[in-house]
Formats: structure tokens, C-alpha cells, sequence
């Protein structure tokens, strides 16, 4: 589990640029689950994952990960953060070297790094025929796909996403999402996912984490979330297309998917 406690965080202390990003931020993340981490620009989602990843130093507040403190190198092996964009961080000839980059460091055997290579690029999707390729020849969506296969390559517990689809054409991100939420899930990964889009959250997050200047706004489910439009509001987020849909249609309902808003509107017509 991770837990974090009373968080704050201040950038540039004691100089005229002072800014603080984090304000008393306190949630629990259990095992198994998808959390959501949502917020408009400037919320202070960056900063808050960087300090549960360990990559900003925490000085005010405690972030537990497994009953460890953040601050111990061995969360190192628990924890993996794909960043935006990750693909502008491949630097190895070929596919297989760079998703071997990380396991190589941990000092494993060839077969287990072999092993990790060829599970990774199933994870994500990518045809064991481009191992042999150059990153830099593949498409966009390929080269998200590498980076994000070097990381599961370092078997995390949990997996941080920060906008894992930004940039990505709707079909390249559907692909992408699905396999991230598919195998990768069931390999048992716990994942925090951070994004500002609504219909990723309600499609694939058991609970989301809503921030609006350092502060938390709301947690709760995706369902419960979609009706609470002035927390949308004041977090300058949009809600997702089948909430917008029940709105515009005067329908009252809580609805995820397209076939539960297909209920709910066959259900209210039959009362009406």
C-alpha cells in the first residue's frame, strides 16, 4: 500500500519566486487498484508524483510505501514512473537494448533480462519481430510503447502514469490503454494513473484523486465523481462525453459506459 500524509510542498523557499504546490495532501492507494490523479495544469499533479516516485526530496508530511519511507533506496524497486513523453528518453541502438537498460543495472542474469525484454514487449503490445529495430525508426505510438516496456521491464509494484497517451492519435491511445489495463493489470500491478481526461478515468480508474491548486478537491469513485459538476468546475475539467450526454438529455444518472447510459435513458422514457 502507499500512503501519503499531510504533504505540502514548496518550491524555491525564501525567495521572491516561492510557490507553494502541495497543501496538506493525505490519501491511501491499496494494492491492486487503478487511482486516478486529476487536475488541470498547475495543480500540483507532477509534483505529487515525483515525491511518491522519490525523485523530489519530501519535507513536509510522510509518504509510506510497503511500511517503508520513501526516502529508502528500495522503494526504487517498487516503484516505476513513466513520465509525458517518455519515448524522448530512449537512447539505445535497438528496441530490445533499451527495454534491457534497466535490468541490466540491477546486475540480473541474461536469461531473466531476455525474459523481462520478451514480457514487456507482450505487455505493451509490441511484436517480438522489432527487437532488432531502432527505436527511432518506429511510429510515435511504438516508441511510447518502448518506454513504457523498459520501465514494466523493471517488474514494479506499482506503475506511475503520468498523461500516458499525450500526443498519441485517438486510435494509437485506445490500443496503447488497453494493453496497459489489460495485461499489465492483470499481472497484479497497483497503478496511479494521472490525467485530466474524464473518459480515461471513468473507463479504467477504481477511484480518482481530484487536485486544484496544490489542494485536494475530492476523492472518491469515478461514479460518484461525474455528478458532482462543481468540483468538475472548479477544477477546470471536463466531464466525460456520456455524462455530457445524460446532462444535455435532462437524465439523472451515473453512467460509465455506453450501454449503462443506454439504460438509464431507455429506463426514464418508459417513466415519462
Amino acid at each position: 500500500m502507499i500512503s501519503v500524509k499531510n504533504v505540502s510542498y514548496t518550491y524555491m523557499t525564501g525567495t521572491p519566486f516561492e510557490k507553494t504546490a502541495l497543501k496538506n495532501i493525505s490519501f491511501d492507494v491499496a494494492e491492486g487498484e487503478v487511482l486516478a490523479i486529476a487536475g488541470h495544469t498547475g495543480s500540483g499533479k507532477s509534483t505529487l508524483i515525483q515525491i511518491v516516485a522519490g525523485l523530489i526530496e519530501l519535507t513536509s508530511g510522510t509518504v509510506e510505501i510497503d511500511g517503508l519511507s520513501v526516502a529508502d533506496k528500495k522503494i526504487r524497486r517498487l516503484v516505476g514512473i513513466v513520465f509525458q513523453y517518455p519515448e524522448h528518453q530512449l537512447f539505445e541502438e535497438t528496441v530490445e537494448s533499451d527495454i534491457a537498460f534497466g535490468p541490466k543495472n540491477f546486475g540480473l542474469s541474461e536469461a531473466e533480462i531476455s525474459a523481462r525484454v520478451d514480457e514487456a514487449m507482450r505487455q505493451v503490445g509490441l511484436d517480438a519481430a522489432l527487437k532488432k529495430s531502432s527505436p527511432f525508426e518506429l511510429s510515435g505510438g511504438q516508441r511510447r510503447r518502448v518506454a513504457i516496456a523498459g520501465i514494466l521491464a523493471l517488474k514494479p509494484k506499482y506503475l506511475i502514469l503520468d498523461e500516458p497517451t499525450a500526443g498519441l492519435d485517438p486510435l494509437a491511445k485506445k490500443n496503447l490503454l488497453n494493453e496497459i489495463f489489460g495485461d499489465v493489470k492483470k499481472s497484479g500491478v497497483t497503478i496511479i494513473l494521472v490525467s485530466h481526461n474524464m473518459e480515461d478515468i471513468a473507463n479504467f480508474a477504481n477511484r480518482v484523486v481530484v487536485l486544484a491548486h496544490g489542494k485536494i478537491l475530492f476523492v472518491g469513485t469515478p461514479r460518484e465523481l461525474f455528478v458532482r459538476e462543481e468540483i468538475l468546475q472548479t477544477a477546470g475539467l471536463e466531464p466525460p462525453p456520456i455524462s455530457k450526454l445524460l446532462r444535455t438529455l435532462n437524465i439523472d444518472g451515473r453512467a460509465l459506459t455506453l450501454d449503462e447510459a443506454e439504460k438509464i435513458i431507455l429506463s426514464t422514457r418508459k417513466k415519462r
